[in-house]
């Protein structure tokens, strides 16, 4: 027996329209600071900023919303006038901390009489416990402080869309932090995870100088390290790649937040069957972004080593989607093995012909002998010595 279905009567020209609302966007809009879009950013120790009322009465800010977030985290940069500190702030949303330049202190509690109070320096990472009281302080009389807070704002506002709830909440997550002595003083955890090594703490002094570890699936001599903080949902690591030298073209999911450390080179951009990628040339302090499920690939071609820090939306202790097999992860797994990484001998032969091009104009000479098939060099890649050599 057919079910009859009822007929809306009403003309649609009687309705009032529902307009669609973007809670982190209208929080944006409310806090009164520019926002900075694009694939990358060329220089995050020059981009401009105007006054933050909500982090201090002498710090300025703006929003970094890359294209490659697909709208999950964002860049939060903000700069600290000489001998200046920010408000004390708080907040549900999750936010790791790079330091651009600059010297100066932390203060993070969720008791006031229980402070942990620690100090940072150019190149330092650290996280912020989930809904932690913090405070942070210029300790420089002369220059000013810039740091970068990679946060996963637009996802907690866009889901609860209630500011009392995200900036006025009393909850405190015990099970991230306790207040305990030493929390942020640098000691740590190894952990192997597949073919990586995972650093698990709660603050690095200098990202550019901690210690690496091989990771041949990714070729040319490449190491990096893995790091989980403050029993984050986000995580982060860092990579280094050597001179005439490039990575395998991969994929992942969106947010990764790539800053460069030190070394010259380019990034390529590419949704599988783009014609001509997109191209983003970087220096120390440029930032790169993958849009979700993009192919991008990372080329160094100046006279030194290459090295990037990757703040990451997706964590590995908690995960937030199942992205491995039996805990397996499939980033450096060929495409023809159900991975997400193209093996040197499946990439355009053009991509190695564009860059011994690139690296002729620089002076510089390819080392990608035995790697690549059609390469014409006959230097091998070197490896890699003390960071930053």
């Amino acid at each position: 027996m057919a079910t009859e279905v009822a007929v809306e009567t009403t003309h649609s020209a009687q309705l009032d329209e529902m307009k669609t609302i973007f809670p982190y966007r209208a929080w944006q809009q409310r806090e009164g600071i520019p926002r900075v879009e694009g694939y990358y950013v060329d220089d995050l120790a020059t981009v401009a900023l105007q006054p933050w009322a909500r982090k201090g009465d002498q710090v300025t800010g703006t929003f970094i919303n890359l294209e490659g977030t697909g709208g999950v985290n964002d860049l939060q940069l903000l700069e600290i006038a000489p001998g200046a500190a920010t408000n004390t702030d708080r907040h549900m949303f999750e936010s790791l901390v790079y330091v651009v330049a600059g010297n100066g202190s932390a203060s993070v509690w969720y008791d006031e009489d229980n402070k942990q109070t620690f100090e940072w320096g150019p190149g330092s990472l650290f996280a912020i416990p989930l809904n932690a009281h913090y405070r942070f302080f210029n300790s420089s009389g002369l220059r000013p402080a810039r740091l970068a807070m990679v946060t996963n704002a637009p996802t907690v506002m866009n889901l609860f869309h209630n500011d009392d709830f995200i900036f006025n909440n009393p909850f405190v997550f015990r099970d991230r932090f306790s207040s305990e002595n030493g929390y942020f003083d640098g000691d740590g955890k190894l952990w192997r995870r597949a073919r990586n090594r995972i650093w698990e703490t709660n603050f690095i002094r200098d990202v550019r100088t901690i210690e690496l570890h091989s990771w041949a699936e990714r070729g040319a001599n490449g190491r990096n390290v893995l790091f989980e903080l403050a029993h984050n949902s986000t995580s982060a690591h860092v990579s280094e790649f050597p001179v005439g030298t490039y990575k395998k073209g991969h994929r992942h999911g969106p947010g990764a937040h790539v800053i460069i450390l030190y070394g010259t080179g380019f990034s390529t951009l590419w949704r599988e069957g783009d014609a001509e990628p997109i191209r983003c040339d970087w220096k120390p302090n440029s930032v790169v972004v993958p849009p979700n499920d993009w192919f991008h690939q990372h080329f160094n071609t100046g006279q030194r080593p290459a090295s990037y820090l990757a703040l990451k939306f997706q964590g590995r202790r908690y995960s937030q989607n199942e992205q491995s097999q039996n805990g397996v992860d499939k980033s450096d797994v060929s495409v023809k093995l159900g991975g997400h990484q193209l093996e040197y001998e499946d990439e355009d032969p053009q991509v190695h012909q564009a860059f011994e091009a690139d690296l002729t104009a620089n002076g510089a000479v390819c080392r990608m002998k035995g790697l690549v098939p059609w390469c014409t060099s006959d230097q091998a890649p070197e490896k890699l010595g003390a960071r930053g050599g």
